[in-house]
Formats: C-alpha cells, sequence, structure tokens
C-alpha cells in the first residue's frame, strides 16, 4: 500500500454512490488531488465535516489507479463553519475555490505559491481581516500574478512608459498610455488604480481606507481581468454581493 500525506485545501466535493464522496484538494506539494472519502456522507462518519469545501487539512491518502482514497484527515484550519455562515463570506470563498480549480487544471503538479495564496485567502476571510470584496479581488489579482498574467496599474502594460496613465485594457494587461490605447478601453479613477496597485502588492493599509465607489470600480477591473485570462465565465462571481447588490461588477 503506497500512503502520502499532505496539506490540503478542499476545493469541491461530488457525491459518489448511496455515502461516498469525490473530494477535489489543493495540496501544498502535490498540486492538486482527487481522492474517495468511504461513508464521508453518513452522519456516523469520523472525518466528513473535515472534508467539506474551505477546510484546511492535514490529509493521508492511498494512492490508487484512477483515484486515491482518503484514509485519514486532521484539522488544520476549520474556515467552513465561519465562511458558510455568513452569504458575503460564502460567495467571496467560492469565487476563489473556483479560480484555483481553474488555475490549477493539471492534477498532481506542485503549485506551492497557489497554496498559501489559497490558504492565506480563506484565512482572512475567516477571521474577518478585511473586506470580503477586498480580500477576493486581492486573491484573484495575486492568484493571476502567480500564473503568469500579473497586470499593471501604474506603467503602461504595452510600452512600459512610466505612469501614472488614464486608460485601463483589459486584453493588454492594464494601464495603457494614451499613445497605446486601444478602441474600448476604460478610463477609471486614479483612486482606483492606486486601491488596484494596493491589492496586488498586499498593501492593506491603503486597501482599508480606499472609498466605495473606488472599490466597486475596482471590482468590475478586476473581474473583467479574471475572466478574460481564465477564458471562461466565472459562474460564483455572478452571486458575489458588491455594496449590498449581488452580482454587481461580475
Amino acid at each position: 500500500m503506497v500512503l502520502y500525506r499532505d496539506e490540503a485545501i478542499v476545493l469541491r466535493t461530488q457525491k459518489l454512490g448511496e455515502a461516498d464522496r469525490i473530494i477535489t484538494f489543493l495540496t501544498r506539494e502535490h498540486g492538486k488531488v482527487r481522492g474517495v472519502g468511504r461513508g464521508v456522507r453518513r452522519t456516523s462518519s469520523r472525518f466528513g465535516a473535515r472534508l467539506e469545501p474551505f477546510m484546511l487539512v492535514d490529509v493521508q491518502l492511498h494512492v490508487g489507479r484512477s483515484l486515491d482514497t482518503v484514509t485519514q484527515v486532521e484539522t488544520v484550519g476549520p474556515y467552513a463553519r465561519v465562511i458558510c455562515g455568513d452569504y458575503g463570506l460564502y460567495t467571496a470563498g467560492t469565487a476563489m475555490l473556483e479560480t484555483a480549480d481553474r488555475l490549477v487544471e493539471a492534477e498532481g503538479e506542485p503549485t506551492v505559491q497557489q497554496f498559501w495564496l489559497l490558504a492565506g485567502a480563506l484565512r482572512a476571510l475567516a477571521d474577518r481581516a478585511h473586506d470580503a470584496n477586498l480580500v477576493l479581488d486581492s486573491y484573484l489579482l495575486r492568484a493571476l500574478a502567480v500564473a503568469g498574467w500579473a497586470p499593471s496599474f501604474t506603467d503602461c502594460s504595452r510600452c512600459g512608459e512610466p505612469g501614472p496613465h488614464h486608460a485601463f485594457s483589459v486584453a493588454l494587461g492594464g494601464a495603457v498610455c494614451s499613445r497605446c490605447r486601444p478602441p474600448g478601453s476604460t478610463a477609471p479613477a486614479p483612486q482606483t488604480f492606486l486601491l488596484l496597485a494596493a491589492l496586488l502588492a498586499g498593501e492593506w493599509e491603503v486597501a482599508d481606507a480606499s472609498d466605495a465607489r473606488h472599490r466597486k470600480e475596482a471590482s468590475g477591473l478586476v473581474a473583467a481581468y479574471s475572466q478574460y485570462h481564465l477564458e471562461r465565465t466565472l459562474r460564483s462571481l455572478r452571486m458575489v454581493e458588491r455594496d449590498g447588490a449581488p452580482g454587481v461588477g461580475a
């Protein structure tokens, strides 16, 4: 029997048979892994509650032919209860899990940076360290940057001319100068550019002090940028509350 152990975040689950589940994990050392949780849907299961989305766990799996099998689970970060108990936290967290699942497509390839980025974002949500929308937008920008699509919010993303600039192009990767500005570019407020740069850099003092209208504008740009580079719609973004209204900016 070949066993391995790793820290993991539960990304999603799906039913299998009458009592089992297939759990998709993002692990620290083994990348994305799918494993079968035997009997976890039964009320008598020893670790069914630990294998829910948003949970950070220490998991042991037995290597199988097509799917591995979960043999042991210990809770590391019990984030599910807090996140699932608040609609704003839940929708923001679900968008994070979906993004991670999309960005890490291949199974079994280590993605340490993506793992720690998602773990930190979920912890920030559960601790209510910052506004949920700010945490989500920061996570999306940083996860895309790790994946190779780092946006620019100061220098021109096409020619590199030093900024600040006044236009934003999703297709060109962020801020653009007047010469490179393509048709259809938007013109965000200067404070929105500052907020976006702070979210990408993790400068929370700047982000927390931002105005609501600039947060809303930034969220719309982040949603458009994320979905453009992922080349598909993030279904969960439609449900995210933006200033009290589900789906605004998504």
